[in-house]
């Protein structure tokens, strides 16, 4: 078990890795490729594309193939696209390869948050993802390091060599994981592990809106990353260099607060912290809205990064005690994969109002977007409570 539990954190370093290079890379990478600056939208609608389409197949795949085999095929497939990105030398080529990573990507983070959902505790999720934080931000500094020696290439090539050692690993620790699944099987009844359809999952009672509490969740946690800085410089009239620092404040509460929300964990139900988390949400976007000094701004941001922290994991770890153990891998796969579409189509639609009205309505949008995904969970809370008492 433990021996399992260290490739699954690797693993999640291993899915964050990926996540931050491109734009990082970016500036250095499109006049060698010549192409313009904005092509980069296109090898990011490939790969995100690539991630919901895996994300929906990942039940059917995982009862086929087992979360070990697919994990590893995924890694293995994100690895292929990273050290083809270092040798490829063409745009039409780095667009071909996204199709992989995009894979790769969706398939291990459905397969590995399911795993861990049903084999392990609370904790475990809330610092898995603190992990995946860990791995976005040694993407960039590995690639930075290798930048600054005049070869974006070597950077792709240093990370794709990191995930065939982790492909390595998870091949030697196939049996294990299996003997891991084999002894929970023995703790839970035959009715209660029965694999079911995203079909038959999708009329259970609180799977839509599950499906759409992750889809607004990811809206926030992007928007609020993409966004944020321009919001401080263009409505706050800070300098660029002061904006991007405070703009980090979001994303070091996303870091810390789930650290301790892992601790919070023996303490609270996944429930009461995405309850708590939405509460602390919202009043971050109250403080990013107020038009006081610009101290109520960077609070707001860290208090927003603080919120998003535990609502993820908890919503992620809550699945199997929502839907049932059958039903959790398909479910699971439907959330990531709108998760990923929230992530991609709604920092769009605002910047669409942006260009109709003004960046001033950033903190409204924030605050609109956590009522709407509250109250969803909340509605979600009761189908489910409804359904569990019908059945007894």
């Amino acid at each position: 078990m433990t021996l399992i539990l260290i490739i699954v954190y690797l693993s999640f370093i291993s899915l964050g890795l990926p996540d931050s290079l491109l734009g990082s890379a970016w500036p250095a990478m499109y006049g060698e490729l010549g192409v313009s600056i904005s092509s980069i939208s296109w090898i990011s609608v490939i790969t995100t594309g690539g991630t919901v389409l895996s994300s929906l197949l990942s039940g059917t795949m995982i009862k086929r193939f087992g979360t070990a085999r697919v994990t590893l095929v995924s890694i293995l497939l994100t690895a292929i696209a990273l050290l083809g990105f270092a040798f490829s030398g063409s745009f039409l080529g780095l667009c071909i390869l996204a199709i992989p990573l995009g894979l790769g990507a969706g398939s291990v983070d459905a397969a590995l948050n399911n795993f861990v959902a049903l084999y392990f505790k609370a904790s475990h999720m809330s610092w898995l993802h603190s992990f995946w934080g860990l791995g976005a931000t040694m993407g960039p500094l590995i690639l930075s390091f290798f930048i600054a020696r005049g070869s974006w290439e070597n950077g792709y090539l240093a990370i794709g060599i990191l995930q065939l050692i982790l492909v390595a690993f998870i091949t030697s620790s196939l049996p294990k994981w299996k003997q891991v699944e084999n002894k929970d099987a023995n703790d839970v009844s035959e009715a209660e592990v029965v694999f079911q359809s995203k079909k038959s999952v999708l009329k259970k009672s609180g799977v839509k809106l599950s499906v759409l509490a992750f889809f607004l969740y990811s809206a926030i946690e992007t928007t609020t990353g993409l966004w944020s800085s321009t919001y401080l410089v263009e409505y706050k009239s800070l300098a660029p260099e002061v904006a991007a620092r405070w703009t980090s404040l979001f994303f070091l509460g996303i870091t810390i607060g789930r650290l301790v929300s892992g601790f919070l964990t023996y303490t609270m139900s996944n429930k009461s912290l995405i309850r708590v988390g939405q509460l602390i949400c919202a009043f971050g976007g109250v403080l990013l809205l107020l038009p006081f000094s610009d101290l109520f701004s960077m609070a707001g941001l860290l208090f927003i990064g603080l919120g998003c922290a535990p609502i993820y994991p908890s919503m992620i770890h809550d699945t199997p005690n929502r839907f049932g153990r059958g039903a959790s891998q398909s479910v699971m796969g439907l959330q990531v994969a709108f998760a990923y579409v929230g992530s991609s189509i709604m920092p769009l639609i605002f910047s669409g109002l942006v260009s109709f009205s003004t960046i001033g309505l950033f903190p409204v949008y924030i605050l609109l977007s956590v009522v709407i995904m509250t109250l969803c969970s909340e509605k979600m809370n009761t189908a489910v409570k409804s359904e569990l008492l019908s059945n007894k």
